[in-house]
C-alpha cells in the first residue's frame, strides 16, 4: 500500500504553468501548420532528404509538446492528491477527468478538425491518450512510489523491444494492438474507421513518472531544481549514448547525410508515434531542465507563459476552431493556393501566424481562469 503524500504548496506552481505554457505556444505553431501548410506535410519519423531544414526544427520543437504535457498531468495529479488526501483523491480525479477527456475527444475535439458530424476517419489524438493515460494512472498510485518508478521505467525505456509485434488486419489482437502499441486504422462494424494516432503504451509510463517526482515539489526549490537539472542532464546522455550506438532505443536509425546540417537533422529525427525510448528521453531530458531553468526566469516571462498553462484544455479548444475557422476565412478571402486548400508562402509565416493567434487567446485564457478560480461549481475542475 502506498503511503499519503508530503504536503504540497498551498497555491499553483508557477514554473509548471509556465512550462506548461512554453510547450502549449509550441503546439500552436505545430497546429497552424496543420491548418496552414498542409501541402507540406511531414512523415513520422520525418524525411530528412526531403523536408526542408526550417520545417524540420519547427516540426522538431513542438515534439517537446506531448511528452511535457503528459510528464505533467502525472505530476498535477499527484499535487492535487496532496491537497486532497493522498492516493485515493488522486485515483478518483484522474478516473473521472480521464472518462472526462476521452468523451471530449470523441465529440468536441474531433469536430474542431474536421467539422464534420460523421467524419469518415475518426482521430484518436493526444486528448485521447492523456485521457487513457490518466484512468491507467489512477490504478498505478496505489502502487508504493519505488514500484511506480519501475514501471514508468520499464515502460518508456523498453517498450521498443515490442516493435517486431504487429497483427494485420482481421486478426485477433489487432484492434487492442493498435490502441496500445501499433498506430494505425480500425473498422468499426458501423462503417467508417479510427485512426489511433496516439499508441497509449508509452504515454502511461511517461504519466506515471511525472506522477513519481510530486514529491520533489512538497520540498525546498533549490533542492528541486538540483533534482531537475540532474534528471535532465541524465536523460540526455542516455539520449546521446543510444542514438549514436544506434542499436537500440529508436526504430529509424540515423546515417551519416551529404552535409553536417543534415547528419544532425537524422540524428534527431525519431519516432512519435508511439514516442521511442530516445524520442522521451530527448523531450523530457529538454523538458527537466526547462522546468528548473523557469524556476529562476525573470517573473515578467513566467507570468505571461503561467496565463496559457493555468487554462491548457480551454486554449486547446479555442485555438484549434480559432485556427479551423480563420483557414476557412482565408480560402473564402483568397481562394486555393496549393491544390484545393490554402496555405501561407513559408515556414517563417507560421511562427508569424501563431504569434498573432497567441494574444487574443493568451486574453481570453486570463478571462476563464479567473472565472474558474471565482467558480464554485465542482465540474470546474474538470476544465
Amino acid at each position: 500500500m502506498s503511503t499519503a503524500p508530503a504536503a504540497a504548496p498551498t497555491g499553483r506552481i508557477r514554473s509548471i504553468d509556465a512550462l506548461r505554457g512554453l510547450v502549449i505556444l509550441l503546439m500552436l505553431v505545430d497546429h497552424a501548420r496543420e491548418f496552414f501548410f498542409i501541402h507540406a506535410q511531414v512523415s513520422d519519423p520525418m524525411d530528412v532528404q526531403a523536408t526542408e531544414p526550417a520545417l524540420f526544427f519547427t516540426r522538431l520543437s513542438a515534439h517537446l509538446c506531448a511528452p511535457v504535457f503528459v510528464a505533467l498531468t502525472g505530476l498535477g495529479a499527484w499535487l492535487y492528491g496532496a491537497k486532497q488526501g493522498g492516493a485515493k483523491a488522486a485515483s478518483s480525479f484522474l478516473l473521472k477527468r480521464g472518462l472526462f477527456l476521452v468523451g471530449l475527444e470523441l465529440t468536441v475535439i474531433s469536430f474542431a478538425w474536421t467539422f464534420s458530424l460523421t467524419p469518415s476517419t475518426l482521430y484518436l489524438q493526444v486528448i485521447w491518450a492523456i485521457g487513457l493515460s490518466m484512468i491507467a494512472l489512477a490504478g498505478l498510485v496505489h502502487l508504493p512510489r519505488p514500484a511506480l518508478i519501475a514501471v514508468g521505467l520499464v515502460i518508456v525505456l523498453g517498450h521498443n523491444l515490442l516493435d517486431p509485434i504487429t497483427f494485420a488486419k482481421g486478426e485477433p489482437g489487432h484492434a487492442v494492438w493498435a490502441i496500445l502499441h501499433e498506430r494505425g486504422f480500425i473498422d468499426m462494424p458501423w462503417g467508417g474507421r479510427v485512426r489511433t494516432s496516439y499508441p497509449l503504451l508509452p504515454w502511461i509510463g511517461i504519466a506515471a513518472l511525472g506522477y513519481a517526482i510530486g514529491p520533489w515539489f512538497a520540498g525546498e526549490g533549490a533542492a528541486r531544481r538540483r533534482r531537475l537539472a540532474i534528471t535532465g542532464v541524465t536523460m540526455l546522455a542516455l539520449f546521446a549514448a543510444l542514438r549514436a550506438i544506434n542499436v537500440y532505443g529508436e526504430p529509424t536509425p540515423w546515417a551519416a547525410q551529404g552535409d553536417t546540417l543534415r547528419t544532425v537533422m537524422s540524428f534527431l529525427n525519431m519516432t512519435k508515434y508511439p514516442p521511442s525510448a530516445d524520442f522521451v528521453l530527448l523531450t523530457l531530458g529538454v523538458g527537466a531542465l526547462l522546468l528548473a531553468g523557469l524556476e529562476k526566469a525573470p517573473e515578467r516571462l513566467v507570468g505571461l507563459l503561467a496565463v496559457f498553462g493555468g487554462a491548457p484544455l480551454f486554449f486547446y479548444l479555442i485555438h484549434l476552431y480559432g485556427l479551423h475557422l480563420l483557414n476557412l476565412a482565408a480560402l473564402a478571402v483568397f481562394g486555393p493556393n496549393q491544390g484545393e486548400v490554402f496555405s501561407v508562402p513559408g515556414v517563417a509565416w507560421l511562427w508569424l501566424l501563431a504569434a498573432v493567434v497567441a494574444v487574443p487567446c493568451w486574453y481570453a485564457c486570463r478571462w476563464f481562469a479567473g472565472v474558474k478560480r471565482r467558480s464554485g461549481r465542482w465540474w470546474m475542475k474538470y476544465l
